[in-house]
């Protein structure tokens, strides 16, 4: 149930229902966008151009500066889940939100601070540098407490109970994506012209400016949020569910109960309870029958998420191999005028801005008067929409790469770089589909107590899709280059065979999309009535 007050206990009492007309809702909802949207602009404000402060001012090399990013980009793949497990068992979404955006805030602040160091001997570089990359991991540390609660708490000012606040709660994940697109393209022009242009103290203080707007935004609202009150009982969420395993493990050898507590109530159909993971009903000896649907509803998400992670190493493609490919044809618009290959990434969240109110507003009422669904289809048919689409993509991409290279080797001229944007507008339509609908999923497919930590598996399908994306291309590479062949990767790309590895990571997704269609149609929804 949704209440009215702070978490704190400076408002209204805890467990008092809340008026709805007065609190939560898009009321709400909006300003948490606007909210997000200002974070954004100073993340990507630091992050988009990162590589070239790295290799210039700091005169670091290539490679060094390569390696530097990944190994930021990959210590915040994993933090979002560190935190999850603090705002879900100790600290409550609002707290977590004030602590990382303090962390956020003094990060960029010390950043913006490094990049005024006069550079007048090596001790001051190595001071910089120090100073650099301490504000950086503080960058790091605050994002990952600040991005999976910001989200959660949005969509917490929706009552899913409610079928009309369920239907905008979804709605609001799509306009989340909208702003969130906004603020990425508007970084692109003003932070990078700033930083390359003007100076790169101003250019990483205005992301610092954001980032204290975005907090000041955030507390302008605390009057009319709503607060999660769903707690179940005093048990942390996650030694209720770590006992359900313990014990039916324990009880391993013992026979099935027919029946649970019959006081035990919960929002599930009535066959639900015993069509799954049956093993774990061995806990309801001493476990209830809440908690024992609860880490069955966990343990549903495993294979979406492992399904998902190939999809995540097809969407790390648009940021390097994409841009590489851009930078070996003809990229002139008049004489002497060349477009940045970097610039076609601007592609894929313009596609997202243009797409997502198409999808909201027209798409979904059209499919709701076929499907009788509230949200047009369900979100696991809204992923797999994206799954075909990001398949679709890598076909794209092997068709126009193969045109590329063949092309380049009979010393015509150059292809024109704009046969890369369709495959950037297909990951732009796509990432509509998968990349909102796995918010949602893994929002609404937990324990409420656990959402944070569910936004927070979500980003980790991005994190280790990374991972699994540069092992990928490292074994490729190696395997490829023995005996003296030439590497899919080879450092000339019209040498290389960049559509074999297309091909492949089209054949694969394929494999993980099946295996996905597999899950979903067999998947129990935690919450039927909502999704």
């Amino acid at each position: 149930m949704a209440i009215t007050g702070d978490e704190l206990g400076i408002t209204l009492s805890p467990g008092k229902p809340a008026v709805k007309l007065s609190s939560g809702g898009w009321k709400s909802a909006r300003l948490i966008i606007f909210v997000v949207m200002a974070e954004h602009f100073a993340y990507y404000g630091i992050s988009s151009n990162l590589i070239t402060y790295l290799t210039g001012p700091l005169g670091q090399s290539t490679a060094e500066a390569a390696a530097n990013i990944n190994a930021w980009k990959g210590t915040m793949s994993f933090l979002p889940v560190l935190w999850g497990l603090l705002a879900d068992s100790f600290l409550g979404r609002f707290r977590t939100i004030l602590i990382a955006s303090a962390l956020y805030i003094l990060g960029l602040g010390l950043l913006s601070f490094s990049a005024m160091i006069p550079f007048r001997s090596k001790d001051e570089n190595q001071l910089q540098v120090t100073l650099f990359f301490c504000a950086l991991y503080l960058i790091a540390l605050g994002h990952d407490g600040y991005k999976p609660c910001i989200k959660v708490f949005g969509a917490d000012q929706f009552d899913g109970n409610d079928l009309t606040e369920a239907t905008d709660k979804s709605s609001y994940f799509n306009w989340l994506s909208f702003g969130s697109c906004a603020s990425i393209l508007t970084t692109f022009v003003v932070s990078n012209h700033i930083q390359e242009n003007l100076s790169w103290s101003l250019g990483f203080g205005v992301p610092s400016g954001f980032m204290l707007l975005s907090l000041f935004l955030f507390l302008l609202g605390i009057k009319s949020y709503r607060f999660s009150n769903a707690r179940v009982g005093s048990k942390n969420p996650f030694a209720r569910i770590g006992r359900v395993f313990v014990e039916a493990v324990k009880n391993r050898r013992k026979p099935y109960l027919d029946e649970y507590n019959p006081n035990e109530t919960l929002l599930l159909l009535p066959h639900q309870d015993s069509k799954q993971f049956r093993f774990l009903d061995r806990a309801a000896i001493s476990c209830d029958l809440v908690e024992i649907e609860e880490a069955k509803a966990v343990l549903r998400l495993v294979p979406i998420w492992m399904t998902s992670l190939v999809y995540a190493i097809v969407s790390a493609q648009s940021n390097t191999f994409f841009t590489k490919q851009g930078a070996k044809m003809e990229r002139s618009i008049s004489p002497g005028v060349l477009v940045p290959s970097a610039t076609l990434q601007g592609f894929e969240p313009l596609t997202m801005f243009v797409f997502i109110p198409i999808y909201d507003r027209l798409l979904i009422p059209i499919t709701r008067s076929f499907t009788q669904n509230p949200l047009g289809i369900t979100v696991l048919q809204r992923i797999g929409t994206g799954f075909f689409l990001y398949i679709l993509a890598m076909v794209v991409a092997a068709l126009v790469e193969t045109e590329r290279l063949q092309t380049a080797r009979d010393d015509t001229i150059l292809m024109s770089v704009w046969w890369l944007v369709p495959q950037y507008v297909i990951y732009g339509v796509a990432d509509v589909f998968i990349m909102v609908g796995l918010q949602v999923f893994f929002y609404d497919q937990v324990p409420s107590e656990l959402r944070t930590i569910g936004m927070a598996l979500n980003l980790s399908i991005y994190g280790v899709g990374n991972f699994l994306s540069s092992f990928t291309i490292s074994v490729i590479d190696r395997v490829t280059s023995q005996y003296g062949q030439t590497s899919w990767f080879d450092n000339d790309l019209n040498k290389a065979h960049l559509d074999y590895f297309y091909w492949l990571l089209a054949c694969l997704s394929t494999i993980s999309f099946g295996l996905y269609l597999w899950f979903a149609k067999s998947y129990v929804y935690y919450r039927p009535t909502t999704f």
